[in-house]
């Protein structure tokens, strides 16, 4: 079904992985298309629970854009006054669709994350990278500025690291990533598959609901005063507490056992 991605799904996980690995898994606008339509798959299938990304081999996670292949789209026009045409701009439509997956995204970094390709690392939920992998925003090498994925990794850094990012394209590694803020977990290479299942796994039999409902919140609150944060939350928490996998958990607590959680 697809040419610049691999979709699969076992054991209640959706494996994404790009698969363009002669161009370094660099995006352009079929990849992004497809990567769409399977966040849309993944969101949809009751039967997914959390979401793998990753990079076919293990030179690179992604390179960032394709630079012969990316944002054919884009306009020529005024980019400030023409807002339909940035919404159809390929790294504007993938950047925002993280939000409202609907499920937990968690990175798989076996290969480098630069520029576009850290972009897309740091908007997942959690990275785990091997401890090898290379980190870069090299976009001021060439004259140019990591302007899409800065709103990404702002939220993920402290601005004084984002700066030396920014600043100097130099590569860092999975050590100093995680460090700043940008990688979660940093594991030997041997151990990057073994880890990457077992916290998918782990996550996978949380509740559905609970996940969901609780992931939307997050990015709800995002820059709102602390009063209007604290309303939606306890909106959120009395929902929560109502449906039937809050029922379950909580008797499960009581009974000594674990819950089986429906997503309801």
């Amino acid at each position: 079904m697809y040419e610049a991605i691999v979709y699969e799904v076992a054991d209640r996980v959706a494996r994404v992985t790009l698969n363009r690995p002669e161009a370094r898994n660099s995006l352009n606008d079929r990849m992004v298309d497809e990567l769409l339509d399977a966040f849309g798959r993944a969101r949809d299938d009751d039967e997914v629970r959390v979401v793998v990304l990753t990079g076919a081999g293990d030179r690179a996670f992604c390179a960032g854009a394709d630079l012969g292949g990316l944002g054919a789209r884009q306009s020529a026009g005024d980019p400030v006054a023409d807002r339909d045409a940035i919404r159809q701009n390929a790294p504007f439509r993938l950047f925002t669709a993280f939000p409202s997956l609907g499920k937990p995204v968690i990175a798989r970094l076996a290969g480098h994350a630069v520029a576009g390709g850290l972009g897309l690392a740091a908007a997942c939920d959690l990275v785990i990278a091997a401890d090898d992998v290379k980190l870069a925003t090299p976009e001021v090498n060439v004259g140019l500025w990591p302007m899409m994925i800065m709103a990404i990794i702002n939220r993920n850094v402290a601005p004084k690291h984002a700066f030396k990012l920014y600043y100097t394209g130099e590569r860092i590694s999975a050590a100093e990533g995680r460090e700043i803020g940008l990688v979660t977990e940093v594991v030997p290479r041997d151990r990057l598959d073994e880890r990457v299942d077992e916290l998918a796994r782990t996550i996978a039999g949380k509740s559905p609901v609970g996940l969901r409902r609780g992931r939307e919140a997050f990015f709800a609150i995002e820059g709102r005063p602390l009063e209007e944060q604290v309303e939606h939350l306890l909106g959120e928490l009395v929902a929560l507490a109502a449906t039937e996998d809050a029922r379950e958990g909580i008797t499960a607590f009581l009974e000594r056992r674990e819950p089986d959680f429906k997503g309801r």
